[in-house]
């Protein structure tokens, strides 16, 4: 039975009853409304509703109905209730009769629907935390591995200057730490319990509303009754915060794609994550990589769907709301799995060091070493870009590298180049220069992944 019957003279068409009840995606807040509903029947025997003897024989009987619900989400389905907070109220009704009846007393499913989502999504920035930290944790240990393995790095696609391997995982290192910072500051903001607020303009009996907060596990409560039960701003935090982290992934898949390509040959994924073709039997097809640069897609749009929903919505609750958890449920749950897959990539990744140094070594990576040799000489930078530049279009004439032009070709770009040139024009000497906080230097990355470590306690 619905509980907004008694209004209606006739029952609702079934057409509009499936197109209307939320039980089929709102059932995954059962658990937050058994414990909202818990933490109800403690406020209302505050305010002389409910008798103590009565909110045990609630209390356990909804802990009865929580011990099943864990055992068993999905039978809940099965049910042809509205919506979540309809079942868990039926449900209690059958167990403690018209006692149950009393639980609702005060309260609305708006502020009770924007609880439960609240609470979950409490306990799901912490989940999301940790699967993030798992993949930090294998960033920082491929790292640690591969030190040494040198390979171009690039801008516009185009070979530009030498880094590590290790390098690379450190700056996804660094996206993902500010993606848990992300999810952190958005935990500050919606923990503040609405319950309490009634369906727009709070509740008529005086309770207190900031213990309540404390018994649901909340910093506090909602100070506007109005703004509370309308309020969404979590929901799109949240989604914003998927939209940016979903995009980090496909930058990583995008990478590890083209690495892992014939044509670079830098990495080679393991058979644990990728799969063949039906008609060309040589193939290994980077498909879990693809799935997540895929899958931004989904989380894009739902961030851009809520949006759009909320975005000419009056206050307070209008039934457009309800379309916050599916948008939420399905981006959330993609980032879960594009975390695990990215970090399960990584496992058995292997890198193909020889053919990443002799990347390095083409594409003329050292030209800017060679720009800042003739600076130590007292040419002024922008001059020294040119000459090198210059050196460079002769160089590719020759099909040299840098490093393989005598010291006569040299000269005759600039006279002040000597003997000593050799040196600096190095992979080695490439990166050990770059030695400022940051930088690309052995020593820089060494005590980049030491500090990773601590941060992940590890």
């Amino acid at each position: 039975m619905a509980l907004w019957g008694g209004r209606f003279s006739q029952a609702a068409d079934q057409r509009f009853k499936h197109f209307n009840d939320s039980l089929r995606f709102d059932y995954r807040l059962a658990k937050q409304d058994i414990i909202g509903s818990i933490a109800w029947s403690k406020a209302l025997v505050t305010v002389n509703v409910l008798s103590h003897d009565e909110q045990r024989k609630l209390e356990q009987a909804l802990n009865e109905l929580l011990n099943l619900v864990q055992q068993n989400p999905q039978q809940i389905l099965q049910s042809d209730a509205e919506d979540i907070h309809s079942w868990v109220e039926q449900k209690l009704i059958e167990k403690v009769g018209d006692l149950g009846k009393k639980l609702h007393t005060g309260r609305s499913r708006n502020d009770q629907s924007t609880t439960d989502l609240k609470l979950w999504c409490k306990e799901e920035i912490k989940l999301l935390i940790d699967t993030i930290h798992q993949l930090r944790q294998s960033l920082v240990i491929t790292a640690e591995q591969h030190q040494d393995a040198v390979m171009p790095g690039y801008t516009h696609l185009q070979r530009a200057q030498p880094i590590t391997f290790a390098h690379w995982c450190l700056a996804y290192y660094e996206m993902l730490t500010r993606d848990t910072n992300r999810l952190q500051d958005t935990l500050k903001r919606l923990d503040v319990s609405p319950l309490g607020s009634g369906a727009l303009a709070g509740t008529a009996y005086l309770m207190d509303r900031e213990q309540l907060a404390t018994w649901l596990g909340f910093a506090s409560a909602t100070n506007n009754s109005l703004d509370a039960v309308s309020d969404r701003d979590h929901v799109l935090e949240l989604l914003n915060n998927a939209a940016i982290s979903m995009t980090h992934l496909s930058r990583f898949a995008e990478d590890l794609i083209i690495f892992n390509s014939g044509e670079a040959n830098f990495v080679e994924l393991s058979d644990r994550v990728t799969s063949g073709s039906s008609l060309m039997p040589q193939k290994k097809n980077p498909d879990a990589l693809e799935l997540i640069r895929g899958k931004v897609g989904r989380v894009v749009g739902a961030l851009t769907g809520a949006l759009v929903t909320f975005k000419g919505l009056p206050l307070a609750y209008n039934k457009d709301l309800q379309e916050d958890k599916e948008h939420l449920f399905d981006a959330l749950d993609t980032w879960h799995e594009c975390l695990a897959m990215a970090a399960l990539v990584l496992e058995d990744i292997k890198i193909n060091t020889d053919a990443c140094q002799q990347a390095a070594k083409q594409g003329y990576a050292n030209a800017t070493e060679l720009a800042d040799y003739l600076v130590a000489k007292g040419i002024p930078f922008r001059e020294a870009h040119h000459i090198v530049g210059e050196a460079v279009v002769g160089a590719i004439a020759k099909q040299k590298a840098l490093e393989e032009l005598t010291l006569d070709e040299l000269k005759a770009y600039s006279p002040v180049i000597e003997n000593d040139v050799y040196s600096i024009l190095s992979l080695n000497s490439c990166l050990v220069k770059r030695s400022a906080k940051g930088g690309v230097s052995p020593e820089q990355v060494k005590s980049a992944i030491k500090l990773a470590k601590q941060q992940l306690l590890i």
